[in-house]
This record gives structure tokens, sequence and C-alpha cells, in this order.
């Protein structure tokens, strides 16, 4: 079995979520990718320390597999290590504000001169061109602008903050993986690299497929609780006796069906147009009242084995021990630096005739700064003399890509 994406290098730049995130996804398929850290600025996440010993447990988990070299960016001679390493990670990832990078002397049109098949994907929150392109934001900003967060949420009722980053990871993380891999088919065939413009609030907006294609042609404006999947119908979460919940998406005629019989209700019910929104009322009030009239467990025994798109509302600690995430693979174990053994969410994908493979959890600022620079040509006196300069930070004799 082998790793699908050991072919690819990529130097990250990226600190925070969502470009971390990305080059997980890549390093869990396979990737060599080497952080660029600052010595001045480590990432934050370093600094998001659990209730439990051992560090940040989330920087270590979103940078396994990762190397680290640890540069002061501002200094020309890490400029021109930075030019050496794009000759070998022909892949570059970057989250900065527009124009830092060029500031600095690492935009693309720079960079490439020095390596022309530079795949150069850079992830900000409104994107390098546009009127917000230099406005900060954070995940709630994005989903606030594309429009999601007003019509995701109970009429007259103020929206909620979600528990995970969606414009953070669905919008940067996935589409930064997406665009990188796309560059690289391209690049495959013609030889050439390229510049990838990744703007969370722009993919966020994008998900508005359906809403956005009925206004776009004519059609209503989405609002809270107006649409077949923000409330609008019987789509929705029901409270039960002890104040449990329970997810419903009974939409098709024969998962409603099953629903109805699941709750002795009359099947009569089966025939609520689903295009009718008074219809659709009547009947969420009449599953309201239902499941109220029994506890969360009861539920459960009634639509364990039933086909109806209905499953419990888990707590964390449910979620996570769950018997489904466990028979999927879905918890994993990674091996740190002492050689001890942390627990870590695996990675989603499932592959035929290859296989996934978490070499370690994430480097200390600078782990590999010596034996990167050692790879570039730089004897020991030079590397000693290049962190008394403050060019660069951190070493491990270690080999490259152990741990």
């Amino acid at each position: 079995m082998s790793t699908l994406l050991s072919s690819l290098k990529i130097l990250d730049f990226s600190t925070l979520l969502p470009g971390p995130f990305a080059s997980m996804i890549l390093a869990d398929l396979g990737a060599d990718v080497l952080r660029v850290e600052s010595p001045t600025r480590p990432d934050l996440v370093r600094d998001l320390s659990s209730k439990i010993e051992g560090g940040s447990r989330i920087h270590a988990t979103l940078n396994r597999s990762k190397h680290s070299i640890g540069l002061n960016l501002k200094h020309p001679d890490a400029v021109k290590i930075v030019q050496q390493l794009v000759r070998k990670y022909d892949i570059v990832l970057e989250q900065f504000r527009p124009g830092v990078m060029k500031k600095l002397g690492l935009d693309y049109e720079t960079l490439c001169k020095y390596n022309p098949a530079l795949i150069y994907c850079s992830l900000t929150g409104y994107g390098q061109t546009g009127p917000y392109r230099n406005r900060a934001g954070h995940d709630l900003n994005y989903l606030a602008l594309s429009g999601v967060s007003n019509y995701s949420r109970r009429k007259n009722e103020s929206p909620v903050p979600l528990g995970v980053q969606v414009a953070d990871v669905a919008g940067g993380s996935y589409h930064v993986v997406m665009g990188i891999l796309a560059a690289v088919i391209q690049r495959q065939q013609t030889g050439d690299g390229q510049a990838i413009d990744i703007s969370m609030a722009d993919a966020m907006f994008s998900m508005n497929v359906f809403d956005g294609a009925v206004w776009l042609n004519g059609g209503p404006a989405a609002e809270p609780e107006s649409t077949w999947l923000n409330g609008g119908t019987i789509y929705d979460y029901y409270q039960t006796q002890d104040e449990r919940w329970l997810s419903v998406s009974s939409l098709e005629p024969q998962f409603l069906a099953a629903l109805l019989k699941a709750m002795d209700l009359p099947e009569s019910l089966q025939d609520t147009p689903l295009s009718s929104p008074n219809a659709q009322k009547r009947l969420k009030t009449i599953l309201r009242k239902r499941f109220l009239e029994r506890t969360w467990t009861e539920w459960e025994s009634a639509f364990v084995d039933c086909d109806a798109c209905v499953e419990l509302v888990l707590n964390f600690t449910e979620a996570m021990k769950h018997p489904h995430f466990a028979a999927r693979g879905m918890l994993t174990e990674v091996r740190e630096s002492d050689g001890s053994i942390q627990k870590q969410i695996a990675s989603p994908f499932k592959f035929s005739t290859a296989t996934l493979e978490y070499r370690h959890t994430g480097a200390e600022l600078g782990e590999q700064t010596d034996l990167v620079l050692k790879e570039l040509g730089y004897n020991m006196q030079e590397i000693e003399k290049l962190k008394n300069t403050q060019v660069c930070a951190g070493s491990n004799m270690n080999e490259l890509g152990s741990k």
C-alpha cells in the first residue's frame, strides 16, 4: 500500500486553522509538508493548551506529519533560504494578508523565477482583489457576509455561533486542497505552475447554491425558516420529554412513511405536501407534541432499526464514543517525539489501494531547521552563524522524516 501524494513537497507559511488544516489533509495523504514559522511570532495555536498536560493537543493534531523550520522572513538571508527551498518544495501555501509576501520578496512573481513549475496558493478571508481584500475577518464574519448566518436561524431570533468553523474549513481548507490538486494535475499535463487565490468569503458565498439559484432566476430570497433545509419543513430538530433532541430529515415519501409508522401517527399524514408551508407547519406541530411524549432513549429504541433519516442529537462525549466512528477508524493514535502515543481524530479518507500514515504529532518550532539547511548545502558553522544573526531558529539532530 502506498501513500497517494508522496511526490508533493509543500512549503507551508500558514498559521491558526484554515491553512494548517489544509496542509494536514495533504500530509495525511502522504505529502511532504515543511512549515516555515516565525521565531518571534509563533503560531497562536501553539498556545491553545488543553486542560491536560502535554502542550497544545490542537497544534499536535493540525500539524501532524509536518516538519518545521524557524525563519525570520524579515531578514534577507532568510528570504534567500526560501528561494532555495522553492526549487525543492514546489508548492507554496501562504495565509498572509494581500501584499505581505510581496513586501518580503516572497510573492509568486518573485519565487516562480526560481521555479517556473511553482504552485503558489494564497488563502485569505476576502481574496487578493476587491474592496475587502485588506479587511480583517474570522469564520463568523464570512458566514455573515455571505448571507448564510441570516437565513440559518429561527424567525425573530439571533443567529447562533457554530461550534465548528465552517467557513475556515469547508470554505478555506477544503478549497485550498482542491485548488492545489487541480493545479498539480495541470502541471503534470503542461509543466507549468500557477498562482491560486482562495477567499473564504467567496467559498461561503458559493455554498448558497440552492437558494442562490432560486433568487438569481426570479424566485424569493431565503429567509429564516423559509426553505426545505432551514426549518421551513419538517426537516428540523425536535425536543423529547427529557429535554434531549432528535434530528428529523424525513423529506422523501418513503422516509416520511417510516417516520409516521415509528411514531404511531396516522398514515394519512404521508400526503402532507412538501411545497405547502402551512401543511408542513401543521405536521411539525404534530411531530413536536408527539416527540415530547417520550424520552430520548425511548425514541432511540423506536428508531434503532427504522430507515427514516432520524438520528439522535449526541453530546460531544457521546459522539466521540459512538461505535460507528470507532468502526470507521475515525480515532487514531499518533507517536510523539518522546515515543509516547497521543490519541487524535483520524482522516476521513478511505482508499482501496492506498494507505494514510500519521508519522508523528506536530513538530516543535524549528525542530528540523538544522536538517533542512544541511540538505540545502549549509555546514554547521554557517548554520550557527545564521542562528546567531537571528535569521533562523531551532534544531533537531534526528533524521528528517523521523521523530
